[in-house]
């Protein structure tokens, strides 16, 4: 039987009011037959004996009234403190929980995150605890993210604000023209920021759910074999073989074309980028898959590259995360796109998977949904 503090409170009090009432019935049976006793021993006189039987009863009768009436009094008294004592200890152990409780959500107010308290019961306050438990451990989290947040674009600011503070220090100190080379690598640095900026923003948008999303009909075999050509000269000069793979009937799916091109476009280019020469990078698409109770388009980006480590693989798509010296900053971007990637398809319904071996290559799966039979799209955009 599962104890919940609704039950635990009938019981202690139940087992309070038998108490006392057992007590009360014991002292009061008793009491009356040491009455009888004493009344035996000092009232039985010549005077009683030789009485009617109706003024003996009368006596007897007074007798016991007149010393039940002080034995209500003080036995009632007796039993109201011992009850209150009672009362008192039961309330002690069933609010026990609610004071470590309240112990630890004030030091949480005070900034301190690293509380947690024991549960020790399966009951309503075990729930109200746990779940505080699991409040404390995600504000945690939270925040060690906003810390890292902020160290991370702070180290992503830092670089292209140094070398344009830089060079127009150095065009300053000169006191001549400057010429447009030194204008075009300042030139760069802007944009660099503000392509960090914008991708902040949209990620931002994202993790809170107020992307805007300019939903249509999208073929995606249609979209994904002019992803391909439009990155296949960039793979070919590197040396790399570039295969698309799809079924022959079109897969619809209602999505944004703009966000779900460039979530494709992130992949591939990272997967020719961590490709060595020589190798293969290639996109399939299965036009119906079953997950849940949902049927969804799946779009797998495999290559033979580099590969992942297993210890990474959880990390993947948090924001700034970059794998070891492969992801640097010189060579991996800002460490945003697989967030945004990973943000961009969860608001279409969808999710990306990853599953990759060091040395062999990584392959990123994306699952949209499609439209179901009752809701079928329009034309395909």
């Amino acid at each position: 039987m599962k104890w919940t503090v609704r039950k635990k409170i009938f019981v202690s009090i139940g087992l309070a009011v038998i108490m006392v009432g057992g007590a009360h019935a014991v002292t009061k049976q008793a009491y009356m037959e040491s009455l009888f006793d004493q009344f035996l021993e000092k009232e039985t006189t010549a005077a009683y004996l030789q009485a009617a039987t109706a003024e003996q009863i009368g006596m007897l009768k007074a007798y016991v009234s007149d010393r039940m009436q002080a034995y209500w009094l003080k036995n009632w008294l007796v039993f109201i403190a011992v009850g209150l004592l009672i009362s008192y200890g039961i309330s002690g152990m069933l609010t026990a929980p609610l004071r470590r409780l309240m112990a630890a959500i004030e030091r949480v107010a005070r900034g301190d995150l690293d509380v947690k308290v024991p549960v020790k019961a399966d009951d309503e306050y075990g729930k109200v605890i746990r779940t505080f438990n699991d409040m404390t451990q995600r504000l945690k989290e939270a925040e060690d993210v906003r810390r890292r947040l902020v160290a991370d674009v702070a180290h992503e600011l830092r670089t292209p604000l140094s070398i344009v503070r830089l060079k127009l220090e150095n065009a300053q100190q000169a006191g001549q023209p400057v010429p447009p080379e030194a204008l075009l690598r300042i030139h760069d640095e802007v944009i660099r920021l503000g392509l960090l900026v914008e991708d902040l923003h949209d990620l931002s948008l994202a993790e809170t759910g107020r992307l805007r999303l300019d939903l249509a009909p999208l073929d995606l075999a249609a979209r994904l074999g002019q992803i391909v050509e439009d990155v296949r000269m960039e793979g070919e000069e590197k040396g790399l073989e570039i295969r698309f793979a799809a079924g022959a009937r079109p897969a619809v799916v209602t999505a944004d074309a703009r966000r779900i091109t460039q979530v494709f476009i992130n992949l591939l280019t990272n997967a020719i980028r961590y490709t060595p020469p020589g190798g293969m990078v290639t996109v399939e698409l299965r036009d119906r898959v079953r997950h849940g109770e949902a049927d969804y388009a799946c779009v797998s980006v495999r290559d033979t590259g580099v590969g992942i480590p297993a210890g990474d693989l959880p990390h993947l798509f948090d924001r700034f995360y970059r794998v070891e010296k492969d992801r640097s900053r010189d060579t991996g971007g800002s460490g945003l796109g697989l967030a945004i990637a990973h943000h961009w398809v969860k608001a279409h319904g969808g999710f990306i998977r990853v599953a990759s071996e060091p040395g062999k290559g990584t392959e990123f799966t994306v699952c949209l949904p499609l439209p179901s039979p009752a809701n079928p799209p329009l034309a395909p955009a």
